[in-house]
């Protein structure tokens, strides 16, 4: 319990500095979202969270504006093995949406989710309803904790790992040896991930 207290204000207090430290970074993703396709700026997408409770994830949109409704025409192209969608080259991310992604600063708004108490910095990637659907019982298990921006999947590949049970296997490890300085660990990975570009999409 109290490792949970710790999580949660360490949590708050570095998603508030990192909202104010990136806020250049926002301007720079509403400005560039808006020239490149005008419409929302941000992507609101329900996932599936701690105990399989449901919540609003926010992203800065990367995609064209009718990106869902083309999703099952692109089926046939799915590169991941199990209940998620994932394809490199996707043709709805927007040339924006490209650079945003590059550099992740589509991720920046779920510091929002962070401070809400949804999402915790570092944790399980947060499935969508459909994915949860297909779910095996075994797959349940990664809905113990909270989703996080980041987490053991990301540091160890990113969007290059295509075996949804190896991101299972990931989480899992993760939930199983969560100290307060693997979150350290992992945060600071996550930077040298994203500066380097590893497995971007």
């Amino acid at each position: 319990m109290f490792y949970k207290v710790i999580k949660r204000i360490f949590d708050f207090i570095c998603a508030l500095i990192g909202i104010i430290g990136t806020s250049p970074l926002w301007i720079v993703g509403i400005i560039g979202i808006l020239i490149s396709d005008w419409g929302p700026v941000f992507y609101t997408a329900r996932r599936i969270g701690k105990n399989n409770k449901p919540f609003k994830m926010y992203k800065f949109r990367s995609m064209c504006k009718n990106a869902e409704n083309l999703q099952d025409d692109l089926m046939k192209y799915n590169e991941m093995d199990g209940p998620v969608f994932k394809i490199k080259g996707d043709p709805r991310i927007t040339k924006v949406g490209k650079f945003i992604r590059k550099y992740s600063i589509d991720e920046l708004p779920q510091l929002l989710n962070v401070l809400k108490g949804d999402m915790s910095l570092v944790g399980t990637r947060p499935p969508t309803v459909d994915e949860t659907k297909l779910y095996d019982l075994h797959h349940y298990a990664r809905l113990a904790i909270k989703p996080g921006i980041t987490g053991m999947w990301q540091i160890s590949g990113r969007s290059d790992i295509t075996d949804f049970e190896e991101v299972v296997r990931l989480d899992k490890e993760y939930i199983e040896r969560w100290n307060p300085g693997l979150d350290v660990k992992i945060l600071l990975k996550t930077f040298g991930v994203v500066l380097k570009k590893q497995g971007s999409m």
